[in-house]
């Protein structure tokens, strides 16, 4: 049976657990459930703190596992992005007092509260930097405020509680993340196992490129085809079938689904009518 490790609190454990859902597996029903069997699927699922997530992975202890792209490299762990699943998108930055530093430069000599040292470290390593860092497991904004540290490093999504802080972030992003589908760095899985985890990627592939695509469906005179078929080349080429109006063609194709507005505007421009636009469940390309 497959075991794969999932978040159990947090944004990752909610958009990790819906993601699954779409791709056909059954989990857990109470959130005190830490071990949860998908019979059906051979799959195996547990439930564990997000940070320890990549230790058990990297150990080659669970097969698979969904975790941050930042917390897998501050583990160190033996363990490798195998899929980013397009989630919990965030960006890892230098915050201070706002009007304070300008340049990651100005961090030499200072002190660095984070929940990610590891991280931090290589950086200033990289920039040639020397600083120290202190190491807090949440809440390092009210750092510099206690005389902690001069500056932070700490994942920002909105941004608005280090504004809060009165706080703002300086230089580039030090790391963009995003939640990942791990596996074990030197993993030799059975035949059955590999079968399974080859199984599960292609579905959470396939739900990724369903939130990413919808169909559309129109119909089209045959003096437009040519213009509208442009519009909406689809993946290879889009499916056109005949009406009983002999000059008459329906056609069908995916579309971006962040573009399908502009690609109605157009079609309509063209002269399709009857345009449809139909959400995708799954699908694999």
């Amino acid at each position: 049976m497959l075991r794969v490790a999932v978040p159990n609190k947090g944004s990752l454990s909610e958009a990790a657990t819906t993601m699954l859902r779409e791709a056909g597996y059954a989990l857990r029903t109470s959130a005190k459930s830490l071990v949860h069997q998908d019979t059906a699927n051979g799959v195996e699922f547990f439930f564990l703190r997000p940070r320890d997530i990549a230790v058990y992975i990297g150990r080659g202890i669970l097969d698979l596992g969904i975790t941050g792209r930042d917390l897998l490299l501050e583990s160190e762990s033996e363990a490798v992005e195998v899929l980013p699943l397009g989630f919990g998108r965030s960006s890892f930055h230098y915050a201070g007092p706002a009007g304070r530093f300008t340049d990651p430069a100005e961090l030499d000599g200072a002190t660095i509260a984070t929940s990610y040292p590891t991280l931090v470290r290589a950086d200033l390593a990289a920039r040639g930097l020397s600083a120290a860092t202190v190491k807090l497991d949440g809440a390092v904004e009210v750092s510099i405020q206690l005389g902690v540290a001069d500056a932070i490093a700490d994942v920002v999504e909105t941004g608005s509680t280090l504004r809060a802080a009165g706080l703002e972030t300086f230089g580039e992003a030090l790391l963009e993340s995003e939640g990942v589908l791990i596996a074990p760095a030197a993993a030799q899985p059975s035949r059955e196992t590999a079968a399974a985890a080859d199984i599960l990627i292609r579905r959470l592939d396939s739900v990724m490129v369903a939130r990413n695509y919808v169909l559309i469906d129109y119909d089209v005179h045959e003096s437009a085809l040519e213009a509208a078929s442009a519009v909406t080349p689809g993946l290879e080429s889009p499916t056109v079938s005949p009406l009983q109006d002999p000059e008459w063609f329906a056609v069908r194709s995916m579309v971006e689904a962040k573009a399908v507005h502009e690609a109605m505007d157009r079609l309509y421009a063209a002269g399709a009518r009857a345009i449809l636009v139909t959400n995708i469940g799954a699908c694999r390309i």
